[in-house]
């Protein structure tokens, strides 16, 4: 599963639900990849995330760097997250993500984030920053997917 979180009113609260629709629109995928715009459910999650093998979670992360630097976390690099606040929807990922880990069988959960540049204005619309660098979020992605020996077409 590749799920993108955030809410898409807040300029780069979005990016993780624009990467996914990215996904969606340029390439197609086999069926046993799902695509899912996370933004607003939170841990509503908890029943898809507790039927998956492997998620890509892709969200903004305020780690104190410039707008538009990457990182990449899994295992305990991710809960750490709850340390610093971000907003909602990450933490309601998280928490419906260690709600499955209470449980027997976890799956493997890599966050793919960007620091953002502006999430209080209210616009559907990536900040220039964040907008340059989804492309290379979106391969970051695709390479993740290939490690696991996901093959995909572009649209």
């Amino acid at each position: 599963m590749v799920i993108g979180i955030g809410c898409p009113l807040y300029c780069d609260q979005g990016f993780g639900v624009a990467v996914v629709q990215a996904l969606q629109k340029q390439y197609i995928f086999p069926e046993n990849v799902q695509l899912v715009d996370g933004g607003l459910v939170g841990i509503g999650l908890t029943g898809l995330i507790g039927q998956s093998d492997y998620i890509i979670a892709v969200d903004i992360i305020t780690g104190n760097g410039k707008p538009g630097d990457l990182y990449r976390l899994e295992g305990t690099g991710i809960f750490q997250r709850f340390k610093v606040k971000n907003h909602i929807q990450q933490v309601e990922f998280l928490e419906a993500v260690a709600h499955c880990r209470a449980l027997d069988d976890p799956a493997h959960v890599v966050l793919l984030g960007i620091e953002p540049n502006d999430t209080k204005t209210v616009t559907c619309e990536l900040s220039p920053a964040l907008q340059k660098r989804q492309i290379r979020v979106i391969n970051m992605v695709l390479d993740e997917m290939e490690k696991l020996g996901v093959t995909y077409q572009k649209r």
